[in-house]
């Protein structure tokens, strides 16, 4: 048997890279722990943007909150 790959660009490498973490976290927890996880993620991310100097850091954690919860859904 032979196993294709695809290949990634280098320049949508940090893209796929956070997909599959994802996938990897949905698949440890299941589906309704990575919903829970994506909103409450996203609520502390929104909390911590309400600052400037948080928003360095809240805002990334708000998309990856939301990345979560996308891929739990589907």
């Amino acid at each position: 048997m032979t196993t294709h790959t695809k290949h990634i660009p280098w320049y949508l490498w940090p893209f796929a890279a956070i997909w599959k973490l994802l996938a990897v976290i949905v698949e440890l927890t299941g589906r309704l722990v990575a919903m829970i996880l994506g909103i409450v993620l996203m609520l502390v991310g929104g909390v911590i943007s309400l600052t400037v100097i948080g928003a360095i850091v809240g805002i990334p954690l708000a998309i990856v909150g939301l990345l979560l919860f996308l891929k739990g859904m589907f």
